[in-house]
């Protein structure tokens, strides 16, 4: 395995915005399926639930309910026919990892929780790259020997 994603890389692909062009061809070029651990699906089926939950109350805010089914239907498309592997992690080194980083960065950096769990596994997986358009989280990475190339 070569990248791993965060969830805002998988947002990019899945919802369209600003950097979804990019994630794309990224996805495109890649020689491998997009592999990823079950609590980036998680995060990312959450946020999806959760945009459509805040567009039901603010039509201005997040997506439709609709628009969140079918984002979750093409995730669950690129699963079963292997563009995207689900992979497993030992979370204890995990969870190892996440701490080392924690006790390492959080101090001078602030990174949050998930941001760093995403960075662990991305390291426990063996990735040379790390996949995000979060900036501090690039900054994780990167501070790790990650590359990110978007």
């Amino acid at each position: 395995m070569r990248a791993y994603p965060d969830t805002s890389f998988l947002c990019a692909m899945y919802v369209q915005q600003v950097h979804s062009l990019r994630a794309a061809a990224v996805f495109a070029a890649m020689t491998e399926p997009l592999h990823v651990a079950s609590p980036t699906l998680y995060e990312f089926r959450q946020s999806t639930r959760w945009q459509a939950y805040w567009n039901g109350r603010d039509p201005l805010k997040g997506f439709p309910k609709a628009t969140a089914r079918a984002v979750l239907a093409k995730l669950q498309s690129n699963i079963a026919v292997g563009a995207l592997v689900v992979v497993p992690v030992d979370w204890a080194d995990v969870v190892s990892i996440a701490e080392r980083l924690s006790a390492q960065h959080t101090w001078t950096g602030g990174f949050q929780a998930f941001d760093i769990l995403h960075v662990a596994t991305a390291l426990h997986l063996g990735a040379t790259e790390f996949l995000t358009f979060d900036t501090n989280q690039r900054k994780l990475a990167e501070l790790e020997g990650l590359v990110v190339p978007v």
